[in-house]
């Protein structure tokens, strides 16, 4: 409910701030006064793009401010998503600067104006004779045949389930196409899996392999080091052992004579032991040692085949060809395992299917159970509102695909005279019929749902001071289940308000200003006799206001 609204140098509204109440609020005035001006202000702070033109002075920023109360809209959840300080009274401002730039806030925080258009739509709803109506698009149609058939919470599983399979077929789709990719190269992945796994990588092995050529090369060379070095250790008269065993013999001489020289002969003794050792050992190596050209060769060749393998794969090393090999493992056990992936996602999609076929029949079956009651409470409302011979048939077809609310297709039919063939509404109504049709649906509709404050801009131009009364009588009726707001110049409509308000002109300072006044009791029948005669009251007229009142 709109309880506040406040504009600041807007069009010829300098300063204005005014207070409004549940129930049905008129608002009347001489035309030019600004009850236009008054509904564009409110438009800007429900989204409406602004420019410079409408500032009363160019200098000073516009503000425009509503305050709201939305404790019954159930909009916590809104404001979460959108991470919005959520308060059960909002207000929604705009702003716009001097240079033209806007702003928007909710509740002090910065939104864009996609965002607070989205936030108004549950807020207000504003209708004129002139706009292009929600009702003829078949998505609302819907929504009031839904809203009818008690279909809120029915709409909500189809709507989970069919968001749910369109993820499946997504998944399904992307699935399949990367099983082709992967047949069309499963071979070559195969191959080349197959081929390193055979080389037998591991970490460090060219590294080794180098040291083992290497060591196969310098096979001559240790032997020559190793027979020298034999040489050198038993070589008869000149070699180590006969000279250390000569040493050995006067060491063992002085410990013989003296115990002093134990420890030392023991240390020589162990030397000449260790000596013998290392001569067996270098035998031992050179009887090892043999030139092996075969073994060159293979060690050459798994080098060159890791190399090719570099090129190949282009890397610079072992590590990064077991890397790969990897991923060409993971990339067959993937393709491996589509078949399995497929067969279930197909398994999903058709039990998805199944339960919107199921819940798409039950919306389908509501929606034909409650097509009668409209037409009938339609065709009651719209008659009273002096289209006496209107006539509604709403049609359902089942299509063959899945839509947003099911697989039903409407077509909502008019016959505006008696014996006419019905035709789709939108061929064939008039503004001023769409008006009163409008104002029908949002009656039915307030007695199912909870709506938002509605907000009629004279769409009782052009109709009979008796059919005037039957449009009041209906936006009285709304008015008991929500907020309505009608800006009007029949006096029938003005005299059934709750709260009746008065735009006026007035010249201050060179400056033609528009202002809004709160009528009491005398005043309203003053307004109302005024719009009854012309601006000489009558007392007749008078009398006239008082019994349209009653």
């Amino acid at each position: 409910m709109l309880t506040k609204l406040k504009i600041k140098n807007f069009a010829i509204i300098e300063d204005l701030e005014v207070d409004f109440s549940d129930g049905m609020t008129c608002i009347t005035g001489e035309t030019g006064a600004g009850k236009s001006i008054l509904l564009g202000g409110l438009s800007l702070v429900l989204g409406k793009r602004a420019d410079l033109s409408c500032m009363f002075d160019s200098s000073r920023k516009c503000i425009v401010e509503a305050t709201f109360q939305i404790s019954k809209y159930s909009l916590k959840k809104f404001f979460e998503t959108y991470d919005l300080d959520y308060s059960d009274e909002t207000i929604l401002r705009r702003e716009i600067l001097p240079k033209g730039k806007s702003r928007a806030f909710v509740n002090d925080t910065p939104v864009n104006l996609n965002l607070l258009e989205k936030i108004s739509v549950n807020l207000i709803d504003i209708h004129s004779q002139n706009d292009t109506q929600s009702f003829l698009e078949s998505e609302y149609q819907f929504q009031v045949l839904d809203a009818i058939a008690g279909n809120d919470e029915l709409l909500i599983l189809y709507k989970k389930t069919l968001k749910s399979l369109k993820s499946t077929t997504k998944e399904y789709k992307e699935a399949l196409f990367f099983q082709s990719e992967s047949r069309n190269t499963f071979e070559l992945d195969n191959f080349l899996l197959e081929e390193l796994r055979s080389s037998n990588l591991k970490i460090g092995m060219h590294e080794e392999l180098l040291g083992k050529v290497n060591e196969l090369n310098s096979i001559e060379y240790f032997q020559n080091k190793i027979a020298n070095s034999i040489q050198i250790i038993e070589l008869d008269s000149y070699g180590i052992l006969d000279k250390f065993n000569e040493l050995s013999q006067n060491i063992l001489g002085m410990y013989e004579k003296s115990n002093r020289y134990e420890s030392l002969n023991d240390r020589i003794r162990q030397i000449y032991i260790e000596l013998e050792d290392i001569l067996e050992d270098l035998k031992s190596q050179f009887d090892l040692l043999e030139i092996n050209p075969e073994k060159l060769d293979e060690l050459n060749s798994q080098i060159d085949h890791l190399t090719s393998l570099y090129l190949k794969h282009k890397v610079k090393n072992v590590d990064d060809l077991i890397l790969i090999k990897q991923k060409l493992e993971k990339n067959i056990d993937r393709s491996s395992k589509f078949d399995e992936k497929l067969v279930y996602l197909e398994k999903k999609q058709k039990e998805l299917e199944n339960k919107l076929k199921k819940y798409s029949s039950e919306l389908s079956l509501n929606r034909k159970k409650t097509i009668l009651i409209l037409e009938k409470e339609l065709k009651t409302l719209v008659n009273k509102m002096g289209m006496q011979q209107a006539e509604f048939k709403i049609e359902l077809n089942k299509g063959i695909e899945f839509y947003d609310n099911g697989t039903d297709q409407i077509s909502f039919m008019f016959s505006a005279n008696r014996g006419s063939s019905f035709k789709t509404l939108k061929k064939v109504v008039s503004g001023g019929e769409l008006s009163r049709i409008t104002l029908a649906i949002k009656a039915i509709l307030s007695q199912y749902k909870k709506l938002p404050t509605l907000v009629f801009d004279e769409i009782d131009s052009g109709v009979s001071g008796k059919i005037s009364n039957s449009i009041a009588e209906v936006m009285g009726t709304i008015s008991t289940k929500l907020q309505v707001f009608t800006i009007t110049h029949l006096p029938q409509v003005a005299a059934k308000g709750n709260h009746h308000f008065r735009v006026k002109k007035k010249v201050e300072n060179d400056k033609t200003i528009t202002f809004l006044e709160v009528l009491n009791q005398n005043s309203r029948i003053e307004e109302i006799a005024k719009m009854l005669s012309g601006n000489r009251v009558t007392k007749t007229a008078i009398q006239h206001a008082k019994q349209l009142m009653n």
